[in-house]
């Protein structure tokens, strides 16, 4: 059943699940959105918390890497995730694939849809997400066009595969800089807020803190010589390190092991 948060498309029926496995990248894993023990919360865990309210026996996995290509997501995630036999599997990933220069977006959605047909072929329902728009992101922004490539494909994936759609493309909040930490690409804990209950309503739910399509007070742009200076900030701090990274073939998730390799019931974040 394929259904998205937009305003004004048709949303799917709400339904209970009782074992959801979120799978992906940096995003999924929760990055921007630091909990009170130290640990990561992010939109999944925002996500299985209210999904949690419509089951007594809801439990939640969540198997996510920061750094992890579409390869390792769509290879031995779902192989772990279909081990604890879900009921609900959000896959989101692609996007550091884009990143790297000569990506082939059509491959990519190839490889995408194939893990989806294993997924569905279980018996679970999916949820997928295509990217946000990039547009004025520094450097990100030259992958708007591989990014469009594969959002369109996704659309056509989630119609044949019956899959849900959270179109991230359209949120306006997510243009606005205080919805991303300084590294500008993983989202800020707002962000990862509002694109949980954009999710649950994704889903057929209704949340009951509307507010997440509504955008943040203005503040002033900040003038010429503040923007040089951001920028050159945050070429140093986060792009540098970035670059670095990929010309060794290192990736930030090489040691990083999935926080919730296991069902069990979702913790509950002070604000959903």
């Amino acid at each position: 059943m394929a259904g998205s948060a937009d305003t004004g498309s048709i949303r799917p029926r709400p339904h209970e699940w009782n074992r959801y496995v979120a799978l992906g990248d940096s995003m999924t894993e929760g990055l921007g959105d630091p909990g009170p023990d130290g640990g990561l919360i992010g939109w999944a865990d925002r996500l299985a918390a209210l999904l949690s309210a419509h089951s007594p026996d809801f439990t939640y996995a969540n198997l996510a890497v920061r750094g992890r290509k579409l390869a390792d997501i769509a290879g031995p995630q779902i192989e772990a995730g279909l081990e604890l036999q879900p009921d609900l599997v959000s896959i989101i990933g692609g996007g550091n694939d884009i990143l790297r220069p000569g990506a082939d977006p059509d491959a990519l959605a190839a490889e995408l849809e194939e893990a989806i047909a294993t997924i569905r072929a279980s018996g679970a329902d999916v949820l997928m997400a295509t990217p946000a728009d990039p547009a004025g992101a520094p450097i990100v922004e030259r992958t708007r066009g591989r990014a469009a490539i594969y959002l369109g494909h996704l659309w056509s994936i989630a119609e044949r595969q019956g899959a849900y759609l959270m179109n991230q493309w359209s949120f306006s909040f997510l243009r606005d800089w205080r919805m991303w930490e300084p590294d500008r690409i993983h989202m800020s804990a707002e962000g990862h807020r509002r694109v949980a209950l954009a999710a649950y309503e994704t889903l057929g739910h209704t949340a009951e803190e509307a507010d997440w399509r509504v955008p943040l007070p203005p503040q002033p742009a900040p003038g010429r010589l503040e923007a040089l200076r951001e920028n050159a900030v945050w070429a140093k701090e986060y792009a540098a390190p970035w670059v670095s990274r990929r010309l060794q073939g290192k990736s930030s998730g090489d040691t990083i092991v999935p926080k919730r390799p296991e069902l069990g019931p979702p913790s509950t974040p002070d604000r959903l």
